[in-house]
């Protein structure tokens, strides 16, 4: 076995209660690195197509990968991986914290559960020793008291994931929280757990991680270091919020459920400034030994807003979501906004969004006081914003319909809500406008990476070429904003996967692994019965109709152009999607090669080819 990994595998039949070890075959590892390429291949051998994404038979994973538990900076992602329950196909999400590190120093690579148990349990694993433990006297309550409830029985060194109530209670968009605040978010791999009765994994060992070059992956950390350096000193400060109050009116952030224009609809945004999203900041902290330390810890709130000390400091998505889509500029609202979330485990950006819709559906009479028990939902209402973020945390009264997500809860309202609910393919969309990549920045998420990923919606994933380098990194298990800044891609990626593994394979091998990665997402879904060119896109999105005011005033995104190209870049069908004979044998997909193009769909060659 290659350095980087355990070389072990848990799996847990929750139903019967029997928990088994496998050693992976090499090959699984090399073609599929870790985290969710692993998950991918392992769910797509081990589920039938159609389950139950809250029945028995959907497998639910946390995963890790070679470069998690390393000396590479940034080495602390898990992926959280299932048939999601909001779209009905693939699923993933991704979060970084210190439990992905301790999950392979208890012994294990990634745990694997299938079936549902008769009562509440989580997973306790002891250096090696992994037993299901009952967890009735956590079931109802919040993820902090869980996890301090847990880290108290199990000794201060433990590391926990846990839902909430909120995924207890199966809303769609529940997340898996672990530091108080770190979350494995989209998709509603929370749900996944809540349906299993699955309410935390605690983890506690002192095993070390393989590393075939110890020498040299330390010297490689600390030129990586060096080169990020001006960049980290940035990063420290701020983290990913410094940008909330310009990117509303560059057209960056959506404004008013998409539907707005910054510079009209929130024209003083001097309320979400970068200093005061730090403003109440206690401390600054970051992932497992990463030297950015790009988060932070608040005191408690003092004034209309009494959140806990601890809670997270504000990221960028957090802040669109609850602030500029919602029309919103008071950072205490948005503080006490996140701390709900966190504290109830619920995704901030589907959540941001929902309440956003929720809004434009009370300002056009599609809800009223009488819906919203007198919460008066109008664009800006800070008070009505968290009231409502409570209602859906809770389930209670609205916030039970809302809580599925737009989509679900536009069904259910109807009167014409459906027009204001902004998702593509059932998941609530990132806080960046697709059409400011094509208009003014490069760089930013396309409406195609929007559209067509296996997991739509979402602004940390590519679509395409590009995308087989985040694939390899959340296989590796790697920070996306650390090893993809320019001077990590190439050098240090490859050289540092070098150092860990033992395996001196080219940036082109690795970027291959990427590729068959994206793959083996991509048929998970088409096994599904899902087609991305057909995921439903809310024309919002894409500026049809465009906005005739604002920087992006007139700018419609070519999403179907971008499509086109991207598919024919892969080698993949047009219309169909499907992956070309010769690409999926060129990726060593014999079997799915057979399966998909037995010969009597191949292609007829006329006279002469």
């Amino acid at each position: 076995m290659a350095g980087g990994y355990m070389g072990k595998l848990l799996f847990v039949d929750l139903s019967s209660g029997k928990i088994t070890e496998e050693l992976p075959d090499d090959s699984l590892y090399l073609n599929y690195i870790g985290g969710y390429g692993v998950g991918a291949r392992l769910l797509y051998d081990r589920m039938k197509a159609g389950v139950d994404p809250l029945g028995p038979e959907n497998i639910f994973a946390l995963i890790t990968g070679p470069l998690t538990g390393s000396p590479a900076i940034g080495g602390a992602r898990y992926q959280a991986v299932a048939k999601s329950p909001l779209t009905g196909g693939w699923g993933d999400a991704n979060s970084g914290g210190h439990f992905g590190p301790f999950l392979k120093f208890a012994g294990y690579d990634g745990v694997f559960f299938s079936g549902i148990s008769e009562k509440p349990v989580y997973l306790f694993i002891d250096d090696g020793k992994a037993e299901l433990k009952d967890a009735s006297h956590l079931w109802g309550k919040d993820t902090y008291y869980t996890e301090d409830t847990l880290r108290g029985e199990h000794g201060g060194t433990s590391k926990v994931v846990c839902i909430g109530p909120a995924g207890e209670k199966l809303s769609l968009v529940a997340s898996i929280i672990t530091h108080k605040g770190d979350a494995a978010a989209r998709g509603g791999m929370g749900t996944v757990m809540g349906a299993k009765r699955l309410k935390a994994v605690v983890v506690r060992g002192n095993m070390k991680v393989p590393i075939a070059d110890m020498e040299t992956a330390n010297r490689l950390r600390k030129e990586h270091i060096e080169d990020l350096k001006e960049f980290m000193k940035r990063f420290h400060h701020y983290g990913t919020g410094s940008h909330a109050d310009t990117s509303a009116h560059s057209g960056d952030t959506p404004v008013n459920n998409w539907g707005g224009v910054g510079v009209n609809d929130v024209p003083d945004v001097s309320g979400l400034n970068k200093d005061k999203v730090i403003a109440n900041l206690d401390k600054r902290i970051g992932c497992w030994r990463c030297p950015a330390a790009c988060k932070g810890s608040l005191k408690a709130g003092t004034g209309e807003y009494k959140y806990p000390a601890g809670n997270h400091r504000l990221e960028y998505e957090t802040l669109g979501a609850f602030g500029a889509n919602c029309g919103n500029t008071n950072v205490e609202s948005i503080n006490m906004a996140s701390h709900l979330c966190n504290a109830y485990g619920m995704d901030t950006i589907s959540a941001g969004t929902i309440v956003a819709f929720a809004m434009e559906c009370y300002e056009n009479g599609i809800i009223t006081k009488k819906d919203t028990d007198g919460i008066e939902l109008n664009w800006g209402n800070h008070r009505a914003l968290v009231a409502m973020v409570e209602k859906m945390v809770k389930r209670e009264g609205l916030g039970d319909i809302l809580a599925d997500g737009v989509k679900v809860a536009a069904g259910k309202i109807g009167k014409g809500a459906e027009k204001f609910a902004v998702h593509i393919g059932g998941q609530e969309v990132g806080m960046h406008d697709p059409r400011i990549a094509s208009h003014q920045f490069a760089g930013m998420p396309s409406a195609a990476m929007y559209w067509m990923n296996s997991t739509p919606g979402r602004h940390t994933q590519a679509f395409g070429p590009a995308g087989f380098i985040t694939h390899l990194n959340n296989a590796m298990g790697t920070c996306m904003i650390i090893f993809q800044w320019p001077s990590a891609r190439g050098p240090y990626t490859q050289r540092m996967m070098a150092a860990v593994t033992g395996l001196n394979r080219s940036m082109e091998e690795l970027l291959k692994c990427g590729e068959r990665i994206g793959v083996m997402r991509h048929l998970f879904n088409l096994r599904e019965g899902i087609n991305p060119l057909k995921h439903y896109l809310h024309g919002r999105v894409i500026g049809r109709p465009p906005l005739t005011d604002g920087p992006l005033a007139g700018v419609t995104s070519d999403v179907e152009a971008e499509a086109w190209w991207h598919l024919g870049a892969l080698d993949w069908d047009r219309i169909t999607t499907v992956p070309s004979r010769n690409k999926l044998l060129e990726l060593g997909l014999n079997a799915e090669a057979e399966e998909l193009w037995p010969p009597d769909k191949m292609p007829r060659m006329g006279p002469g080819g």
